[in-house]
């Protein structure tokens, strides 16, 4: 290896990528076109890096695979950024495999990290999990490699409301990020740090409402009390959960009647709410019985509804109080704009991808939200991605889809 990619490399390493690029901008060997489309990445310049990089690894020989496998891992990692998630994550398995055999260990662990955070952002919490369980973090020599994998960490523990095992790997990610000193990490913890102290949740009870930070939340529903989750969808009671996500006009029923809660709840208040009509008859009354009692059978480990003269009311069995959590932003493209605000510009397939939808369906619901004036598309065609600004003053975290109930 000559001097001037040596000390690219330690730029790059460094994030210093402007000096990397005075060292090998004039070259177009493989070696030099691999530095240069890092560090084009680290510049924010995706589209050039994914071609310098493409570039790279054809110009590889078929006997240098550990250089084709690292070419191959930067371009997932570039995919990352650029928010294209359809790919097969095969291609990437097999680049840490051809590494980890070559004993390139640091790099191997690197392809295995961007597989986590590729299944942290399409919402697979339990498989990113899986995947961090096989990983020895303590034994990473590199400070950035800890970093980034203490940040994956937290985030499965975000994900999953369990605050304490967060807020401690993000003390090992910030002791790791200061030990690099590359800004960027630096910046990534910091903002990850800061989850934690801002609001995620409106707590509504009897007609009050008061801001919740994560740690609140998780306390909230450790608390025993009759939870009706506005954020995921779903009632809690304990460690039980029914999920609703599918069900909305049970959704919209239960949450009437928790809001209502201790009183009773008017039926043509809960038809105009549950089925969008202002002006009711006999018919809507008889369906409004139906799916009563569709909600009756779901509810009724935990609580009861019943019928008074003017509507219906929720009852616990017991002496718990019934919660409403309602998200920071309402609205069915609620999880929507929890994935746009972290600032990516996001394709409609991958959107589609995380949130489990139909590209159509996705398709609508950015058009109702850009006539709002609240996302904007940049590029055309195959090339059109979706972008945000971000959402400030609270997080979004518990309206990001996700594969697990809240713990």
């Amino acid at each position: 290896m000559d001097s001037l990619i040596a000390a690219a490399g330690r730029a790059l390493a460094a994030g210093d990528a402007l000096s990397a690029l005075k060292r090998v901008a004039l070259r177009n060997d493989p070696p030099a076109l691999a530095l240069r489309g890092i560090a084009m990445a680290q510049l924010g310049e995706l589209a050039r890096s994914r071609e310098l990089l493409r570039r790279a690894a054809r110009g590889f020989g078929s006997h240098e695979a550990l250089a084709r496998a690292r070419c191959v891992v930067a371009e997932a990692e570039v995919a990352l950024a650029l928010r294209e998630l359809g790919g097969s994550p095969r291609t990437l398995a097999a680049a840490a495999q051809a590494l980890e055999v070559r004993a390139d260990h640091a790099n191997a662990t690197h392809a295995r990290l961007i597989a986590v955070r590729r299944l942290l952002l399409l919402g697979r919490i339990g498989e990113a999990a899986a995947a961090l369980a096989g990983l020895d973090i303590r034994s990473l020599a590199s400070p950035s490699l800890v970093a980034l994998a203490e940040l994956a960490v937290a985030e499965v523990a975000l994900r999953t409301l369990r605050t304490g095992p967060a807020r401690a790997a993000l003390q090992r990610a910030q002791a790791a990020a200061e030990s690099a000193r590359v800004p960027a990490l630096l910046a990534e913890v910091a903002e990850a740090a800061a989850v934690l102290e801002r609001p995620a949740a409106r707590r509504w009870q009897a007609g009050e409402c008061a801001m919740l930070r994560l740690a609140e939340v998780e306390a909230l529903l450790a608390s025993g009390a009759l939870v009706v989750d506005a954020c995921r969808r779903g009632l809690r009671s304990g460690n039980a959960w029914w999920p609703l996500g599918r069900r909305p006009v049970l959704f919209t029923l239960l949450r009437a009647l928790a809001e209502g809660w201790p009183a009773d709840v008017d039926r043509d208040a809960l038809i105009a709410r549950a089925f969008r009509i202002r002006r009711t008859d006999e018919t809507h009354r008889a369906r409004l019985r139906v799916e009563i009692g569709r909600l009756r059978a779901l509810v009724a480990p935990v609580a009861r509804i019943e019928a008074s003269e003017r509507g219906y009311a929720l009852a616990p069995h017991g002496e718990e109080e019934v919660i409403v959590l309602v998200p920071p932003i309402e609205g069915g493209e609620a999880s929507l704009q929890a994935l746009l605000a972290d600032g990516a510009a996001w394709s409609t397939s991958a959107l589609a991808l995380a949130l489990g939808e139909s590209q159509r369906t996705v398709q609508r619901a950015l058009a109702e939200l850009e006539a709002a004036g609240q996302v904007r598309a940049i590029g055309r065609a195959r090339s059109q991605r979706w972008v945000a600004p971000p959402l400030a003053g609270f997080t979004t975290i518990l309206l990001l889809p996700a594969s697990l109930p809240l713990a």
